[in-house]
């Protein structure tokens, strides 16, 4: 499918299997794209290519040195575009943990870091939506992405790592810290955006792109919300509006907002 796929994105994708091809020949046996891409929300320049690379074996530490450097060649060749994701094996698809329970590679900001545990909605969107740029269709091979634990892992998402950034945001307002403009800006996008695309799985089963959550809680939420959701829509869309008088308001909006969220989407799940 990566036929179907807009040049640019084209264009990293072959450069990319192209240098695994000279330097880990015969390793890589399986690309798979996710995330913004296959929710049709890709924005060039600012959109990250979210992938799964899959290969026979896990990657010697020897290997990930070059793979590393394949990944700092591709950022330095085609800035500001980045390819995020995970190296796996076949085994570990739809799986908690890794297959052998070792920590598995992945690639985000520039950086190769580890972890032990994958994300339910990469393996949901992957088997729903994933476009196959190498190896079998993997929309087709047999593999469980479990709505149920997608929903239970967002929402223990929700009340761990957003739970304690709103207190960290709060804090930051009775200390008094001062961020610029644009690290307000970020934080706003970041934080009303995020949650509401964990309230629409929570309340849809399924998964949506940060524009799409937004306009959700748009039309599922109190009008009382409205300016906090547009400020961050516009804040994606690169899109000036000034709906509020101070970056100060704007913080204590997002705090409340996000708390009330919280509380919302925890109620929903009870009362179901």
């Amino acid at each position: 499918m990566i036929i179907l796929l807009h040049t640019s994105i084209q264009e990293v994708l072959q450069k990319y299997i192209s240098l695994w091809n000279l330097r880990l020949p015969d390793k890589l046996e399986g690309l798979y794209l996710h995330g913004s891409i296959v929710l049709d929300a890709y924005v060039k320049g600012s959109s990250d290519i979210d992938f799964a690379a899959v290969t026979r074996k896990r990657l010697a530490e020897a290997e990930l040195h070059i793979l590393k450097k394949i990944h700092e060649e591709i950022a330095e060749q085609f800035e500001p575009t980045e390819l995020d994701g995970m190296f796996i094996v076949w085994e570990d698809l739809g799986r908690i943990r890794p297959d052998d329970n070792a920590p598995f590679p992945y690639y985000t900001g520039g950086e190769l870091k580890w972890d032990t545990e994958f994300n339910p909605v990469t393996w949901v969107l992957l088997r729903e939506k994933g476009i196959s740029v190498l190896g079998p269709d993997i929309t087709k091979l047999p593999f469980d992405a479990s709505k149920e634990l997608l929903t239970t892992y967002v929402r223990e998402n929700m009340n761990c790592y957003w739970r304690m950034r709103i207190e960290r945001l709060e804090n930051s307002l009775d200390q008094e810290i001062n961020p610029s403009s644009n690290e307000i800006s970020e934080e706003v996008e970041w934080t009303v955006l995020g949650l509401l695309r964990q309230y629409f799985t929570l309340k849809e089963s399924n998964i949506t792109s940060k524009a799409g959550a937004g306009e959700y809680g748009l039309l599922n939420l109190q009008e009382i919300w409205h300016p906090i959701i547009h400020e961050a829509l516009n804040i994606r869309r690169n899109k000036y509006v000034k709906l509020f008088q101070s970056d100060k308001e704007r913080m204590l909006e997002t705090a409340k907002f996000s708390k009330y969220l919280i509380y919302h989407c925890n109620k929903m799940v009870q009362d179901k």
